[in-house]
């Protein structure tokens, strides 16, 4: 089912917002939903699996502790006009964490989901 994809797990509170968000506006596809417990979608070959406090992986830990949204780590989504995507995100009332950063490889930005889970936008230096 999920050959060829590459699987990340983001932690949600409300899995059928976070599947409108990533379908609504980055472009992913629903490939399976299962809420209010979890849904995946894909893009490309990045499939997200959207775990919400229901899911297996939202159980508590043994030591009681329970797997929750944000950190640092991140799904990085290359786009061709970075800035045209952050006014278009921005119009919508999406929330970043920065500006747009410049380095050696491109220019970034982080954008947070509805639960605090990061996502960055790059665009490669032409």
């Amino acid at each position: 089912m999920s050959q060829g994809f590459v699987s990340v797990r983001y932690m949600v509170d409300d899995v059928a917002a976070a599947a409108a968000f990533y379908t609504g506006h980055l472009g992913f596809t629903v490939e399976t939903n299962a809420v209010p417990a979890f849904a995946s979608v894909t893009r490309g070959a990045l499939r997200l699996l959207l775990s919400g406090p229901k899911s297996s992986g939202g159980k508590p830990l043994a030591d009681g502790r329970r797997p929750v949204p944000g950190g640092w780590n991140r799904i990085l989504i290359i786009v061709d006009d970075l800035a045209a995507e952050v006014a278009r995100l921005r119009a919508a009332g999406l929330t970043f964490r920065n500006d747009i950063l410049a380095g050696v490889g491109g220019s970034q930005i982080v954008l947070d989901d509805p639960f605090g889970n990061p996502i960055e936008l790059f665009q490669p230096k032409s």
